[in-house]
């Protein structure tokens, strides 16, 4: 069973609902912020990470000081990424190699580039993935921040964007495994917590060499799990 979807994804999921199903038109203008708000009973960092998940798919387009406006979705091409399988565990593979490429030189970039606002917000972003990891529940959308909080510490917004491309492919292993919520193989929880902190240190000293080493690392390490996952399969299948 998948991990449960976080508020901002349950608000992106019923406006896309709404959306795919004409209840919006093109060129139509989306409810503000302070109404989704309200009407939701949410923050506005979670009505804002909805709307973030929006655009990233291309639905909608942020128009300085008018608001939000749904696109016309018949006029949108294919994108890159729109393929993206996640129940497959070769999907995942394929991605986090192309994530190791590039989160590898934004960790360095990071250690070097960023400011005192930013290492905050990645020290926070740490300590949401702990809190998840000691409360047993899913870490997806709390990794997922950690990762964004030293993309954007890199100064280059073309890394966040990225990550924000393919965030829908961004999974937990335990949800690969069909885990039930929370429940993730005692390996990941031993080194999840134990890699980020090792990148966060490095970012902290603004030692480049460093981050990008333990980057290399994490990722690499979470792309051999997968490799291992996949032929554990391929031998079950066999048998």
């Amino acid at each position: 069973m998948p991990a449960p979807a976080s508020l901002a994804e349950q608000i992106a999921d019923g406006l896309r609902r709404e959306i795919e199903a004409g209840q919006f038109q093109p060129g139509d203008k989306l409810p503000s912020e302070n109404e989704l708000t309200r009407i939701h009973s949410v923050s506005r960092t979670v009505v804002r990470e909805a709307i973030a998940g929006l655009r990233a798919d291309g639905l909608v387009e942020a128009r300085k000081g008018a608001g939000v406006f749904v696109l016309d979705l018949s006029a949108r091409p294919a994108r890159p990424f729109d393929d993206l399988a996640t129940a497959r565990i070769s999907s995942v593979i394929e991605l986090l190699e192309l994530r190791t490429a590039c989160e590898i030189e934004a960790a360095a970039l990071a250690a070097a580039r960023r400011s005192p606002a930013q290492l905050e917000s990645i020290l926070d972003a740490h300590r949401a993935v702990g809190d998840c990891l000691q409360a047993d529940q899913p870490t997806r959308d709390a990794d997922f921040a950690f990762h964004l909080a030293i993309a954007e510490a890199t100064q280059n917004r073309r890394f966040p964007e990225f990550l924000q491309l393919i965030r829908g492919g961004i999974i937990s292993r335990g949800d690969l495994q069909g885990a039930q919520p929370g429940a993730r193989p005692k390996d990941y929880n031993q080194s999840l917590q134990q890699e980020h902190g090792a990148i966060v240190d490095a970012i902290m000293e603004a030692d480049a060499e460093a981050a990008r080493d333990r980057m290399r690392q994490h990722l690499r390490g979470s792309l051999e799990r997968y490799k291992l996952l996949l032929r554990h399969r391929q031998s079950s299948a066999e048998a």
